[in-house]
């Protein structure tokens, strides 16, 4: 299959991408690059590997980048292995955006790895959101890694998300260190069916005063899926601030487990944390059947609601 047959496919399984020249585009499928157009600021330097690609990404300093760069990493046989390497440098003062999807529509046994390296600059803003979109296998195993550091006055917002499709397997290791007067929000929507396996750890360090950080958690797991969530906070410096929030709805036979975990180091940090495991609430099932729907249907709209 050629590269602009290839490229076609992968775009269709996502919604395509947008054309505008002033958008930052960046596709790969497997360990080839199908496709790339960048925009003033942003600088890419991808290097094609066997089974995988190793991508530098630096935002320059000072650049605002407008609207979202569209990165879209991809595999359509039912076989293989995706090794993605990134390191990303938002250099001070700039501002920018990603949106990931990962497409996986055919899988039965597909490894795709994340190994991500990624500096928030002094007085820079980074957001990343990554969109999964899984075939009805359920044979894909996930493993996003990231190690983060977010310098003075910086941001760094990051978005997982997985509601299309079977989860698989999933093992999510985010480590975020934040000094003086960062913020930092990390976010995972997922919902798992059949026999998905649900890992997320997810850590804030926060070693500057006045670091903030706020971890979140919303899970929705069927049938015999289970999750494990532990999520870690720690205050070490005057004044930081961080709050923990996991919820889970659990159905059939699923387990769910969560884990928050707060530490606290100085005197002058406040942390806090909410968790909150259990069935679907009753009330709005009955509010929502009482409107004609069904049992199944109504349940569909509440875990839509969690994880919208």
């Amino acid at each position: 299959m050629s590269k602009a047959e290839l490229l076609e496919k992968l775009l269709a399984s996502i919604g395509g991408h947008p054309t505008d020249d002033d958008v930052a585009r960046l596709e790969v499928h497997h360990n080839q690059v199908l496709g790339a157009h960048l925009v003033p600021g942003l600088e890419v330097d991808v290097e094609e590997q066997p089974e995988g690609i190793r991508a530098r990404i630096n935002f320059r300093e000072g650049a605002k980048i407008a609207k979202p760069v569209h990165v879209c990493f991809g595999m359509m046989p039912e076989t293989g292995v995706q090794n993605i390497v990134l390191d990303i440098r938002a250099q001070a003062g700039s501002h920018a955006s990603v949106i990931a999807h990962c497409t996986f529509p055919n899988a039965v046994d597909v490894v795709h790895r994340m190994d991500a390296e990624i500096w928030v600059g002094p007085g820079a803003t980074y957001s990343y959101f990554e969109r999964h979109m899984h075939g009805p296998h359920g044979g894909v195993l996930v493993l996003p890694k990231a190690k983060v550091r977010v310098e003075e006055d910086g941001r760094f917002r990051t978005e997982f998300e997985l509601i299309k499709g079977r989860v698989g397997r999933i093992d999510i290791d985010y480590e975020t260190t934040c000094l003086a007067r960062g913020v930092v929000e990390m976010v995972a929507r997922i919902s798992g069916s059949g026999n998905d396996s649900i890992k997320i750890h997810e850590t804030a360090l926060l070693e500057g005063e006045y670091a903030r950080a706020v971890l979140k958690s919303y899970i929705a797991l069927r049938d015999d899926a289970r999750a494990e969530v532990f999520n870690t906070l720690r205050a070490s410096a005057p004044y930081a601030r961080g709050h923990v929030d996991c919820k889970e709805i659990v159905q059939g036979r699923a387990v769910a487990k969560a884990v928050p975990v707060v530490e606290v180091n100085h005197p002058l940090a406040h942390v806090t944390h909410e968790a909150a495991i259990g069935s679907v609430d009753s009330k709005q099932l009955q509010t929502l059947q009482s409107r004609g729907l069904s049992e199944d249907e109504a349940v569909d709209i509440i875990i839509q609601g969690l994880l919208s």
